[in-house]
C-alpha cells in the first residue's frame, strides 16, 4: 500500500488526525482575511465586465491585417476611448473587442481600423451588442445563481438538517466571494463563461461538503446514548476520515484546469480560455478548503449550542475527569460512535469486572496466589 493510502486508512480509523475543530478559529480568521481582501479588490478595482454584460462592438478582420496585437490594441483604444481587447485568431486575423460603444461610434472605429490596418471597411466584420441585452444576461445569471442557492439549502435541510444547510450556504458564499475577488485583483474579464465556471465550482464545493456531512450524519447516530465522544470530536473524525478523498478529488480536478489556465491561456495565448479556467481553478481550491475548514466546523459550532449536546459534553468531561482522578488511562478512541447494544455491553462488562475485583481482593489478604 502506498504511503498516501496507508495515511488515508489510518485517518479513517482515527489512529492519526489533525484537530480541525479545535483550531477552527485560526481558519476562520484566515477565511475572514481572504474574504475582506476579495471584497476590497472588488470595491476598489471593480470587475471588468465583458461585452456580453456591458454592451459594445466586436470587430473581426482576416489575415491581411499586417499589424501586431499590441499595435492593434493601441489603435483601437485611441479610436474608441475605451480599453480594447485584441486576440489573434487561428487564421491570422484579429478579434478586437471594445465595450460601451454605440452604433455611431462603432462606425467611426471601423473606419479608423480600416485606415490603420489597410483593409477595406466592408471587409471588417462588426457585431454590436446592446447594453439592454447585456443587462438581461446579467439578470439571468443572478437569477440562476439565486435558484441554485435556494435548491441547495432545501436539499441539505431535507437530506441532513438545517444547521448543515446553513453551513454549506456560508461555505458557498465564501467560495464565490473569493473567486470574484481574484477576478477583480488580476483584472480578468467577466464573461458568460465565468458564470458557467462559478456554477461548476459550486457543484464541486457542494460535493466535497456533502461527503463530509454524510460521514458526520453516520457518526452522530445515537450520539446522546454514549459517553465516549462529543459532537465536535465526531465531526473532527468525520473530516479526517474523508480528508484524503477530498484531497485526491481536488487534485485530480485541478490538474486539467491548470492545463487550461497556464498552458492554454498563458503559454499558447488562448485568452478566451482564461475566463472559465480561472474561475474553475480558484473555485475548486476554495471549495476544497471551505468544505474542510469552514463548513463542518460551523456545523459543530451550531450543534454544540443545543442543550442536549451541552449536557452530553458535560457528562463526557465529568467521566474523563473522574477517570483521571483515579489515575486511569482514558478509553481508547475505537469507533467514533457505538450503538446501544455495544454501549450496554461495555458498561455491563465494566460493572462485572468491578464487582469481581471487589470480591477477589479481600480473599487474598495480600498473600501470593497459590500459597497458603
Amino acid at each position: 500500500m502506498s504511503r498516501l493510502g496507508n495515511l488515508g486508512a489510518r485517518l479513517y480509523r482515527g489512529e492519526v488526525g489533525y484537530d480541525f475543530i479545535r483550531n477552527r478559529k485560526i481558519w476562520y480568521g484566515v477565511s475572514i482575511l481572504i474574504t475582506i481582501t476579495a471584497i476590497i479588490g472588488v470595491a476598489v478595482g471593480g470587475l471588468r465586465m465583458g461585452i456580453e454584460f456591458k454592451g459594445g462592438a466586436v470587430f473581426t478582420t482576416d489575415s491581411r491585417a499586417q499589424i501586431s496585437t499590441s499595435e492593434a490594441t493601441d489603435v483601437a483604444t485611441e479610436a474608441s476611448g475605451h480599453l480594447a481587447i485584441v486576440q489573434e485568431l487561428g487564421n491570422g486575423g484579429l478579434r478586437i473587442q471594445i465595450t460601451e460603444v454605440d452604433t455611431a461610434k462603432a462606425n467611426e472605429i471601423k473606419e479608423t481600423l480600416s485606415d490603420e490596418l489597410g483593409i477595406p471597411a466592408e471587409e471588417i466584420n462588426a457585431d454590436l451588442v446592446g447594453p439592454s441585452w447585456g443587462e438581461q444576461i446579467a439578470n439571468k445569471a443572478w437569477t440562476g445563481l439565486g435558484i441554485f442557492m435556494i435548491l441547495v439549502v432545501i436539499y441539505l435541510a431535507i437530506a441532513f438538517e438545517w444547521r448543515m444547510a446553513v453551513a454549506a450556504l456560508i461555505a458557498l458564499i465564501h467560495d464565490i466571494t473569493i473567486t470574484v475577488g481574484v477576478y477583480a485583483l488580476v483584472g480578468f474579464e467577466v464573461t458568460p463563461g465565468t458564470v458557467i465556471g462559478l456554477l461548476t465550482i459550486l457543484g464541486y464545493s457542494l460535493y466535497d461538503t456533502v461527503v463530509v456531512f454524510d460521514s458526520l450524519k453516520e457518526g452522530q447516530k445515537d450520539i446522546t446514548k454514549q459517553t465516549r465522544f462529543t459532537y465536535s470530536e465526531i465531526a473532527n473524525r468525520s473530516i479526517n476520515s474523508t480528508l484524503v478523498r477530498s484531497i485526491n478529488t481536488t487534485v485530480v480536478a485541478l490538474l486539467p484546469v491548470a492545463g487550461l489556465l497556464f498552458i492554454g491561456g498563458g503559454v499558447l495565448g488562448a485568452g478566451m480560455l482564461n475566463d472559465i479556467s480561472l474561475s474553475l481553478f480558484v473555485g475548486l481550491a476554495a471549495g476544497a478548503y471551505s468544505s474542510i475548514f469552514i463548513a463542518t466546523p460551523l456545523v459543530a459550532d451550531l450543534k454544540e449550542r443545543e442543550p442536549q449536546m451541552k449536557a452530553l459534553k458535560k457528562r463526557i468531561l465529568a467521566k474523563r475527569a473522574a477517570a483521571a482522578a483515579r489515575g486511569e488511562t482514558p478509553e481508547d478512541d475505537g469507533p467514533a460512535y457505538r450503538n446501544d447494544e455495544a454501549t450496554e455491553n461495555d458498561e455491563a462488562t465494566e460493572t462485572a469486572g468491578a464487582v469481581v475485583g471487589q470480591r477477589q481482593q479481600p480473599r487474598g489478604h495480600g498473600r501470593t496466589p497459590g500459597k497458603r
